[in-house]
């Protein structure tokens, strides 16, 4: 089943780690955000393949919205 990750804030895409298609674990970090001046990772909450990002670097996200798709 997918799992869906997605923002618990508001905040700026500030890196970009994982890519689609890449072999994930539990933890691993996906995406670091930046929301006043703090760095936020985003973790893999389970293992799997990333099947989808739904971000690049310097968009801005709000709470709720797609970071990424893991099946």
């Amino acid at each position: 089943m997918a799992e869906e990750i997605r923002a618990e804030m508001v905040a700026n895409v500030w890196k970009v780690v994982a890519s689609t298609g890449d072999t994930v674990s539990e933890g691993d970090t996906l995406v670091i955000l930046e929301s006043m001046k703090m760095e936020i990772p985003v973790i893999a909450e389970s293992d799997g393949v990333v099947k989808q990002l739904a971000v690049n670097e310097g968009d801005v996200v709000q709470d709720g919205d797609l970071i990424a798709v893991i099946d």
